[in-house]
């Protein structure tokens, strides 16, 4: 039996569609077949030349799969059986370092990955981007049953990253009884769930901030739960930044959220908030180019400025249990997913390259 895979062939270069012999499952590993496997914005950074990576290789890591094959002993010390839909975690904390052993393994400064295996060594398919997937069991997520295993590839990392950047902003000072209103800067797949967590959390004003005009855009972002979409391009930065600033009778919002990746964003970001406002900035995650800002703000202003940029098992956990709680909002997540089969990668990469879709999803 073979599969095919994606094969990232370097910056700007098309994928190859290959076949793959199917190899016998490592010890300590699951192989699983795609159901979904979304297209990352860190996807997009590799093709562009934004992160490096070297090709030839299997990019992705937002796999989400049927577990097909492992040890039914190996896996049941993991919660997991064959038959399971499973998200497929591709980071591996050293377990040593300081982060690690203070509680904080997403931040690990000697972080491993299960997807950067060789495709020219058994069992070669270890990325996102095919129709087979070897995963460590330990680096396996069970999705519930009765969730849509295509609605939760949706947000595979954008969900966790979120979750993430909310559990640091709490363990900094975040008090969700305190957070009235809250701005999402940016709404593609990161900035659209933040939008429809902070409203799922309660927060009564929540506006979303996007580049240009797109009608079908703000509408999605309106039914996610944006109480008011805010385009730069068509009501200019400095009246967004006015309008912002008039919450909380003048002081300005209580949270803001980056999650566009555009650097001139930053300064907004911290414009519009509040004395003692919490800054989440999971967003900015490649170099995009250096910003002006006016460091006295963060003094000034006393402002938290919290960086979030990896997720670890119980952020996706915590994601899955977010759409248990909310099965309202997963016929909407399914809706986002833009499907394409592995071998119109090509196609799919160009699409999401010019912002056709929300979110962009391989399949089989």
């Amino acid at each position: 039996m073979n599969a095919k895979a994606a094969v990232f062939m370097g910056i700007g270069q098309p994928f190859d569609i290959r076949e793959f012999p199917v190899t016998a499952t490592p010890a300590g590993y699951g192989r699983s077949t795609l159901i979904a496997s979304g297209v990352c914005g860190t996807d997009l950074h590799f093709f562009r030349g934004g992160l490096l990576v070297e090709p030839p290789t299997v990019i992705g890591h937002e796999f989400v799969g049927k577990l097909t094959d492992c040890n039914p002993a190996e896996a049941e010390k993991y919660g997991l059986a064959i038959g399971d839909n499973v998200i497929a975690d591709i980071a591996v904390p050293c377990g040593e370092c300081l982060l690690c052993k203070t509680g904080d393994d997403a931040n690990c400064v000697n972080m491993g990955v299960t997807n950067g295996g060789s495709i020219h060594e058994a069992p070669y398919l270890w990325g996102g981007y095919t129709e087979v997937n070897y995963t460590p069991l330990a680096n396996l997520v069970k999705i519930p049953e009765g969730l849509d295993p295509t609605a939760v590839a949706v947000f595979a990392c954008p969900g966790p990253t979120a979750m993430h950047a909310f559990r640091l902003g709490e363990q900094a000072g975040l008090k969700w009884s305190e957070i009235r209103s809250a701005v999402v800067q940016g709404g593609g797949p990161v900035g659209s769930y933040a939008v429809m967590y902070l409203k799922a959390m309660g927060v009564a004003k929540v506006y979303a901030i996007i580049n240009r005009a797109d009608p079908a855009r703000e509408a999605l972002l309106r039914k996610l739960g944006a109480d008011e979409v805010l385009t730069l391009a068509a009501e200019g930065a400095e009246a967004v930044t006015k309008k912002l600033q008039a919450e909380n009778g003048g002081l300005g919002v209580d949270l803001c959220y980056e999650a566009s990746g555009a650097p001139n964003a930053f300064p907004q970001g911290m414009n519009i908030l509040r004395n003692r406002g919490i800054y989440l900035v999971p967003g900015q995650y490649s170099n995009s180019g250096g910003i002006e800002i006016q460091p006295q703000l963060i003094t000034f202003k006393a402002v938290r400025i919290i960086g979030s940029s990896q997720y670890s098992m119980i952020d996706v956990r915590d994601y899955l249990a977010f759409l248990t709680e909310h099965p309202a909002l997963v016929p909407t997540i399914r809706d986002l997913a833009a499907c394409y089969p592995i071998s119109e990668t090509n196609k799919a990469f160009e699409d999401a390259l010019a912002g056709k879709n929300v979110k962009t999803v391989l399949v089989k």
